[in-house]
């Protein structure tokens, strides 16, 4: 993989412990960031912007990255309890050149060209269709007094109309 541009001075070592952890893992796939958001539902952009330490990935971005990277049970824990501790104490706003307070412009100082819906940092982002929980299906016993319910109906209305075009 290339090489990764430094982070910026002044990050918090726990930021910049978990943000070179997460480089590693990211190496580890072998993947391009391409490739990266092809497998997890995190965009290219969005891992440029996690793993050079300008927004804070949401905690499903480091499972998805964990299990595409195949860490065990063990490992994938270690990095969630590194991205609790990172997060806490992530800065606001990274810094920026061109303002007098050094960070970024806010999102409703940008024009609209600029904003980025990635922008807003979200723990609970949509999932890709692989990982979402399936939907919750009837009990076998629910099912079972379901169809014996269409059934009786079924035999009643035959038995009904039998009677009416016989009798």
């Amino acid at each position: 993989m290339g090489a990764w541009q430094p982070l910026p001075e002044g990050l918090p070592p726990e930021v910049r412990h978990f943000v070179e952890q997460l480089r590693l893992l990211k190496d580890r796939t072998g993947l391009s960031l391409v490739a990266l958001g092809a497998r997890t539902a995190y965009s290219k952009s969005s891992w440029q912007r996690y793993l050079n330490a300008t927004q804070p990935p949401p905690r499903q971005a480091v499972v998805a990255l964990c299990r595409v990277a195949g860490t065990g049970a063990e490992e994938a824990e270690r990095f969630g309890v590194r991205w609790e501790l990172a997060v806490k104490v992530w800065p606001k706003q990274p810094t920026a050149p061109g303002r007098p307070d050094g960070g970024e412009p806010a999102l409703h100082e940008r024009p609209a060209t600029e904003q980025d819906p990635g922008d807003d940092y979200e723990d609970d982002p949509t999932l890709p269709w692989w990982d979402a929980p399936l939907p919750a299906r009837p009990s076998p016993s629910r099912r079972l007094l379901t169809a014996a319910v269409v059934l009786a109906a079924l035999l009643a209305l035959t038995a009904l109309v039998g009677a009416l075009a016989f009798g």
